[in-house]
Formats: structure tokens, C-alpha cells, sequence
């Protein structure tokens, strides 16, 4: 059976491996990745997607609405990964964000809508809660965003549930934890402690280092959104998490240890305006539905690191700002 899948955002980390996992588990399945290819859309990452003719890549803005109106149509469901997401260049610039996060999502949503596309997910994240200084959010945890990035991610959250109210036209949202391994920019955590540590540098821990995330492979988040691609509830939101916490101070411990090196490369940076302390959510409506992580963190962190290894051709060039 031939599906038709508009996957947004899908030269960047987690749009970029969910294009694959459906690659390799759907033989019917028919990819157009929309991406813009700003500095985290990689054109080396696309390359290895044309690979195979199910894949078919359109260079473009999210928040281009005649574009968006010209390829939704025909499509089964709309996969939204499209978005600026770095937290410190939010604070730096807030206007990216807007666009992409805001005014892009406000289109492909209307245009899905129009043109009665049977499914879309929004792909959101935790961040959206806020700080938590115990427990663990729900799905129907309020709302505390503390980033220009965050507040723009909870803005296209609370606009399709807009939709849902309006229009009756229904998408999922997922909210998910801090995602880990092959094909991330080096300018996130987990890739930039391993790209440093590989040329003989340290690696900078924001503060004191006992700020604290939920760490889950992107293979396991791909999982979670193929699933409710198919089974997940038009309209609902899904926290999709790991239970895998760890302050950023052992994060880069456990980084040094798999690489190879002591505790010493690791060194103490002034911290960043509003960090948010600790993200935790309850992922347990995902779970019941048949979802759950496939390892420990200890072996997709291994796993990550022989990667990074073995694809310097990959992230090298991303570093010196010469993709």
C-alpha cells in the first residue's frame, strides 16, 4: 500500500532519521522532505536520502504559503519537524524562531487543513512545561515556556489545538525529552562534547552543571512518532520520554569515559540567561499504547560516540561552517 508522507523539516537531526525509519520499515511509503537547509539542515544528510527514489527533497520555507499550498495536496499526513531550535541563539535572536516555529507552523497547519491531509503531528518538546523542580508533567500540564524558543514551540502547540476547536481539523502533538544520536548538529550537547573531545578539546558545562534532562535516542523518538502516525489519537498530545535523567556535569562524565579520556577535559562556563533547572515528563499515554526505549542510555551514548568516530566526512565540515 503506497503512503504519501510530507515530512518537514527533514534535513535536520530527528526529521532527517525519522525519513529514514520510515524508509526502512515502510516498502509503500513515499517521502517529500520540505527543508529550507538553513545551518542545521544539512545538504550532505539529503544526499544520502535521495538514495532511494521514495525520496524525493523540495529546498524551501515552511512559511512559504504558495509553496505549502502547491505540495500538501495528495499527501496521507503531514510530519512537522520544521523549527529553529537552538535555546541560546533564541536569546540571541528571537526572530528566527518566530518565523520558522510561529508563522511556519500557522502554514503548513492551514494548508493541511484546507486540503483535508488525514493526519498530521506536530512535533513539539518538553521544554514547553517549563521548569520542574519535581515530578513529571502530563499532557495536561500547564504551560511555562522560558525561552523565546520554547514560548515559540508553545505558540504552535496552542495553535493546533486551535485548529481542533475551530475547525475540527485534529493533529497530534508530541512533547518529547532532549534526543541524542547520529546526524545531530555539533552545536547540541551530546554531539559537541564528542566532536571536541575527538580533536583533544574540552568541553564547556554551563554553571554549576547539575541542570538536569531526560536523554532519549532519535531512534526511539522515531519509533514513538511512527506509531502515532498510525495509532495515535487525532487531537491528543503525547509526552514521549526515556526516564534517563541526568545532570549536564555526569552527562559529560559519562561522554568522557566512552570516548576515552578523564574527567579533566570537561571545564566550568558561566551559565545562560532563564536556564531552565529540570524537564521530566510522563510519557506513560505512549507507553500504554505499545511504545518504550530499546536500551539504556549507556549503549546508544556508546553507539553515538563510534558514530561521530566514523563520520568525521559528516560533521567536520559543520563545525568550520563549510556545508
Amino acid at each position: 500500500m503506497t503512503r504519501r508522507i510530507l515530512v518537514t523539516g527533514g534535513a535536520g537531526f530527528i526529521g532527517s532519521n525519522f525519513a529514514r525509519h520510515l524508509l526502512a520499515t515502510d516498502p509503500g511509503v513515499l517521502i517529500t522532505n520540505l527543508d529550507l537547509l538553513t545551518y542545521a539542515g544539512v545538504r550532505a544528510t539529503v544526499d544520502e536520502l535521495d538514495a532511494d527514489e521514495r525520496h524525493t527533497f523540495v529546498h524551501g520555507d515552511i512559511a512559504d504559503a504558495d509553496l505549502v499550498n502547491d505540495l500538501v495536496p495528495g499527501h496521507d499526513a503531514v510530519v512537522n519537524f520544521a523549527a529553529e531550535s537552538h535555546v541560546d541563539h533564541s536569546i540571541d535572536s528571537p526572530a528566527p524562531f518566530l518565523h520558522s516555529n510561529v508563522l511556519g507552523a500557522g502554514v503548513i497547519l492551514d494548508a493541511a487543513r484546507r486540503h483535508a491531509v488525514p493526519r498530521f503531528v506536530q512535533v513539539s518538546t518538553d521544554e514547553v512545561y517549563g521548569s520542574l523542580e519535581s515530578g513529571a508533567a502530563e499532557e495536561t500540564a500547564p504551560l511555562r515556556p522560558s525561552s523565546p524558543y520554547s514560548a515559540s514551540k508553545a505558540a504552535a502547540d496552542l495553535l493546533a489545538a486551535a485548529y481542533a476547536t475551530t475547525f475540527d481539523y485534529r493533529p497530534i502533538v508530541t512533547r518529547c525529552t532532549n534526543n541524542f544520536g547520529p546526524y545531530q548538529h555539533p552545536e547540541k550537547a551530546i554531539p559537541r562534547f564528542i566532536t571536541a573531545l575527538l580533536d583533544g578539546e574540552r568541553i564547556p558545562v554551563y554553571g554549576d552543571g547539575l541542570h538536569q534532562r531526560d536523554w532519549l535516542f532519535v531512534e526511539d523518538h522515531c519509533r514513538a512518532l511512527a506509531l502515532l502516525l498510525d495509532e495515535g489519537e487525532p487531537g491528543a498530545i503525547y509526552n514521549i520520554g526515556a526516564d534517563q535523567h541526568l545532570t549536564t556535569r555526569e552527562l559529560a562524565r559519562r561522554v568522557c569515559a566512552v570516548v576515552g579520556v578523564d574527567d579533566s577535559m570537561i571545564e566550568q562556563v558561566a551559565d545562560r540567561p532563564g536556564h531552565d533547572r529540570r524537564y521530566a515528563v510522563d510519557s506513560s499515554r505512549i507507553r500504554a499504547i505499545g511504545w518504550a526505549p530499546s536500551a539504556d542510555l549507556g549503549d546508544h551514548l556508546t553507539r553515538t560516540v563510534e558514530w561521530y568516530r566514523s563520520r568525521r566526512d559528516w560533521w567536520e565540515s559543520l563545525i568550520g561552517g563549510t556545508q
